[in-house]
């Protein structure tokens, strides 16, 4: 068997394995972000805690922060499993192929889960939130952002599932999801944060907030925004900065 028929046999079996598990997958990947749309850009906005046209601006923050968020976590929870508890990982390192491919195939299929899960909360965000006017002909390049975006989330998940250790991984994900939840200008534009410069800066290090203010730019272009090649740049540089330091990792850690 070739290396390429094998890379497409076992992400195959990983979307197969996926579809058996529908239900416990979007219970994992919808729970957090739903509740988080709802609260909001529904109940706030009904109490009149949040400006009118709010929930335009927080549902594209959302889609992206699902696809960034669920490409990560599905690729490195199952990394450290692999390696730890299951072993599954070994059975993988014996297919008829490179091994920085089986890597790189972690990465690609959590970038599809995350993918996924992001185009799913399109249609639960529109019913949920009501009245939603987007600027059609950005769609593509809001697609573009969304499939970069989980690219991106899948390769820093790769660098974090291969470099900690399984012991440290709870405390891991403690540390930093709540910093790329909340510094991802998925709840604001990040053009508007002139007033706190240093948040600003901080923002701009997670590549979170660059899925987030090109799907911003490109549905709503009335909303301050970053300019589009700025948010491509800075997610193609973050996927390829990070999948090459978790191929890295990866290596050394199936070699070991």
């Amino acid at each position: 068997m070739s290396p390429v028929r094998a890379f497409t046999a076992v992400l195959g079996r990983d979307v197969f394995v996926t579809g058996r598990e529908l239900p416990s997958f979007l219970a994992q990947v919808l729970v957090q972000p739903v509740a988080l749309l709802f609260i909001f850009g529904k109940v706030l906005s009904e109490l009149g805690y949040a400006q009118p046209g709010y929930a335009q601006i927080l549902l594209p923050g959302m889609i992206a922060l699902n696809a960034f968020l669920v490409s990560l976590q599905n690729t490195s929870f199952p990394l450290v499993l692999d390696f730890s508890f299951s072993r599954e990982i070994e059975d993988r390192l014996l297919a008829p192929l490179p091994i920085s491919w089986v890597a790189v195939e972690k990465m690609l299929f959590g970038a599809l889960r995350g993918l996924f899960a992001a185009v799913l909360m399109v249609p639960i965000g529109m019913v949920m939130l009501g009245e939603i006017t987007w600027n059609l002909p950005g769609l593509a390049f809001a697609l573009l952002c969304v499939v970069l975006g989980s690219l991106a989330g899948a390769a820093v998940g790769l660098t974090v599932g291969a470099a900690v250790p399984p012991r440290r991984i709870n405390i891991m994900f403690s540390v930093i999801l709540a910093p790329l939840m909340f510094t991802g200008a998925t709840q604001f534009p990040w053009a508007q944060l002139d007033h706190l410069r240093w948040f600003q800066v901080l923002c701009a290090i997670n590549p979170l907030t660059y899925v987030s203010e090109g799907m911003r730019g490109a549905l709503l272009p009335e909303v301050p925004h970053m300019p589009p090649w700025v948010c491509v740049l800075a997610l193609v540089i973050a996927t390829v900065v990070f999948g090459a330091l978790g191929i890295k990792f990866f290596l050394r850690r199936a070699l070991d």
